[in-house]
Parts: C-alpha cells; sequence; structure tokens
C-alpha cells in the first residue's frame, strides 16, 4: 500500500511505501548461498590451519597451501625457509604468510561486496534497504583499512611465488596426482591475483599515453580481462585451495595413496 504526501506549494511528493521492498524476486538467495559458502571454508580453513598435523608428504614433497611455508620446530622437513618460530597451538605453521593472505581476500573488492551483503546485510541485495540505521563507507575504523588492499596484493604476489616454488619442488619426485592438483591451484592463485583491480591500476592506471608503453599496454590488457572473471576466480580458488588441502591432508593420514603417473 502506498500514500502520495503533497508538499507545502501544492505538489506530489515522492510516494510513502510501507514495504520494505518492493522486490518480488529471490533476492535473498544469493546473499544466503554467499554466506553458507564463505561461512563453511572459512570453517574448514580455520580448523586445518590450527590441527598442526597432516601438511605434508614426504614421499613426494606435497606441502599443502595453508601450511605454507612451514616456519615452526614442528616442521619438520616440510621446513625449507628455517624454523625460527615454536610450535603452539595459537601459532599456524604458515604464521608469517596467512595474515597477508587474510587481509588481501578481506580487502578485495569483491569479497568486500560478497560478505558486506551476506554478513552484515549492507546492504543485503540491490533495491533492498540497509541492514544498519547509519552508513559511513570505509572511513572508519575498522573499515578504513580496505585502504590496505594495494599493499596486501604486493604481498599476495610474493606468497604467489612461495606456492610456485611449492610446486616445482614437488616436481622434483616425479609426476603424480598431487602435482597436478597442486599446478592446478597455483595457476588459479595467479590468475585471482593478477586479476585483482589493484594489479590492474599498477599495470596501467597511471598511464597517459599506452602508445609510449606498448608491454605496459599489453600486460594491463591480459589483466583486464583477467578482471572481468574476478569473482569466479575468487571462488574458483577458495576451491582450488581446500581440494588440495584436502588431498594432502589424506596421503598424510594414509586414507588413500596418489595415483602416480611417473616414478
Amino acid at each position: 500500500m502506498t500514500t502520495t504526501a503533497t508538499t507545502p506549494g501544492g505538489g506530489k511528493a515522492r510516494a510513502a511505501i510501507a514495504a520494505r521492498t518492493l522486490r518480488t524476486d529471490r533476492w535473498w538467495l544469493a546473499p544466503l548461498v554467499t554466506f553458507i559458502g564463505l561461512g563453511a571454508w572459512v570453517t574448514y580453513a580455520t580448523v586445518r590451519v590450527f590441527m598442526h598435523k597432516w601438511f605434508f608428504v614426504p614421499d613426494y614433497h606435497y606441502l599443502t597451501p595453508f601450511y605454507s611455508p612451514c616456519i615452526t620446530d614442528a616442521c619438520g622437513d616440510a621446513a625449507m625457509f628455517g624454523t625460527p618460530l615454536p610450535s603452539f597451538f595459537l601459532i599456524p605453521e604458515a604464521a608469517f604468510t596467512l595474515p597477508f593472505l587474510l587481509l588481501f581476500r578481506l580487502t578485495c573488492y569483491y569479497y568486500r561486496k560478497a560478505y558486506y551483503r551476506a554478513f552484515w546485510l549492507s546492504p543485503p541485495a540491490c533495491a533492498v534497504p540497509d541492514g544498519h540505521k547509519s552508513y559511513s563507507g570505509e572511513t572508519r575504523f575498522p573499515l578504513i583499512f580496505q585502504n590496505a588492499h594495494r599493499y596486501a596484493f604486493y604481498a599476495a604476489v610474493i606468497i604467489s611465488v612461495i606456492n610456485t616454488w611449492d610446486a616445482v619442488h614437488a616436481q622434483t619426485t616425479g609426476l603424480g596426482l598431487g602435482n597436478v592438483i597442486l599446478w592446478v591451484n597455483v595457476i588459479m592463485l595467479w590468475a585471482y591475483t593478477l586479476s585483482c583491480h589493484s594489479c590492474r591500476h599498477i599495470a596501467g592506471g597511471r598511464l597517459k599515453h599506452f602508445s609510449k608503453h606498448p608491454v605496459r599496454y599489453r600486460f594491463w590488457t591480459f589483466v583486464s580481462k583477467l578482471n572481468t572473471r574476478h569473482m569466479q576466480l575468487a571462488w574458483i580458488t577458495l576451491g582450488t585451495l581446500a581440494l588440495t588441502d584436502f588431498y594432502i591432508m589424506g596421503l598424510a593420514a594414509e586414507w588413500f595413496t596418489d595415483l602416480r603417473i611417473i616414478n
């Protein structure tokens, strides 16, 4: 039901709509699916990070990305960069990289849209009112730290290099299904990282004349194409990370054996 108010001059003002939203479609489905998907992944990742076991397969040098680089004294043969930290149940084996990965994902433009809508209802969907009475954007604590995304990108690049080294190191033992899974995960992680909006801006955002920078222009064009798939890559990498970790966990726990192709 709607009513029409009149202005002091006798004209008609905007209609007063009693309904919270006029949308009749299932607008709540997308944020609900996002809430379940992200919630399930965060739960799984948190449990795995603090399990402190089943993260390395020494026979094939398989190291799960959740524990890379492994830097506590519980790492054993998985420690390729030293063990400066003690083993403690509150200290993840990849304590030096996980905070930066978390910051990179939390400040990602797509993920911000996803969890703002799914977890904070701010707003839950287009043409649906915000779940909060006031809105200050990203100008106050803690959301002002979203501006650190461009710096988190540099850290994510370094971590992607480390993950690539893990895949190369595992390749020295031959070729198995685990190697294929590791490489697929690394390729997808690079695609997601390079599709980042910050990467696109770094590649060509400040250029005034593309003709004077042909190499950067080509790279900017490549990144721009990836950028159109940023949302899909964000979800794909969550899947490849979980699959890679689960497969390596299963091998380390001896639930099954690796399918060897060579050696």
